[in-house]
C-alpha cells in the first residue's frame, strides 16, 4: 500500500444488525478496493441512548437536587434570568451533540438532532424534578413557580453531564 495512490474514498450510509453505519471504501488509482471501513453512527435516538441520557442526568442531578444553594437560587433568580440560564444549558448540549454526532450529518437527520437535545433536556428536568420531590424540595402543589425555577436550574448540570455520558459509546 505504500506505494499505491489512493484516488477515490467512497463514502455509503448502510444498516447493519438495525444500526446505521458509514461505509468508507478506499479505491486505488485503478478503482481497486484497498480497504474499507464500518463506522457507526450516533443520530437515531433509540431506547439504550435515553438509558445513557437518564443516567447521565443523574450524575449531577443528585449532587445538585441536595445543595442548598440551588434551592436558593430558585426563590433568587427571575424567570428571565433561569430562562437565560437554559437557554446557555440547551446551546451548550446541542454544540456537544453536534460536534460529536451531527457535523457530517446534519441535513440528514435534522429532526433526529433536535430530538435528541428536546429529549435530553426534558428527561434531564424529569430526572431533577424527582429528586428534589423526594427530598421534599419542589412545591409544584403549593409554589409551582418556585418549583419549576428549581429545577429549570438543576437542568444546566443535569443536561450537560446527560449529553457527555450520551456521547461516550
Amino acid at each position: 500500500m505504500a506505494n499505491e495512490e489512493i484516488h477515490k474514498v467512497e463514502k455509503k450510509i448502510k444498516r447493519i444488525d438495525g444500526e446505521l453505519y458509514e461505509t468508507l471504501i478506499i479505491n486505488d488509482d485503478e478503482g481497486n478496493v484497498v480497504q474499507s471501513f464500518d463506522i457507526p453512527l450516533k443520530v437515531e435516538l433509540r431506547i439504550q441512548d435515553l438509558l445513557e441520557i437518564m443516567v447521565g442526568a443523574s450524575i449531577l442531578a443528585v449532587p445538585i437536587a441536595f445543595t442548598e444553594e440551588v434551592w436558593n437560587l430558585g426563590q433568587e433568580l427571575s424567570w428571565t434570568r433561569v430562562f437565560l440560564l437554559d437557554v446557555i444549558a440547551v446551546l451548550f448540549m446541542a454544540s456537544f451533540v453536534y460536534f460529536k454526532a451531527y457535523r457530517k450529518h446534519l441535513k440528514m437527520y435534522r429532526l433526529e438532532f433536535w430530538k435528541r437535545v428536546f429529549v435530553t433536556f426534558v428527561v434531564s428536568a424529569f430526572i431533577v424534578g424527582i429528586l428534589l420531590t423526594i427530598i421534599n424540595k419542589c412545591p409544584i402543589m403549593t409554589d409551582f413557580d418556585l418549583a419549576f425555577k428549581r429545577i429549570l436550574i438543576g437542568v444546566f448540570p443535569a443536561g450537560m453531564s446527560a449529553t457527555v455520558t450520551d456521547n461516550l459509546s
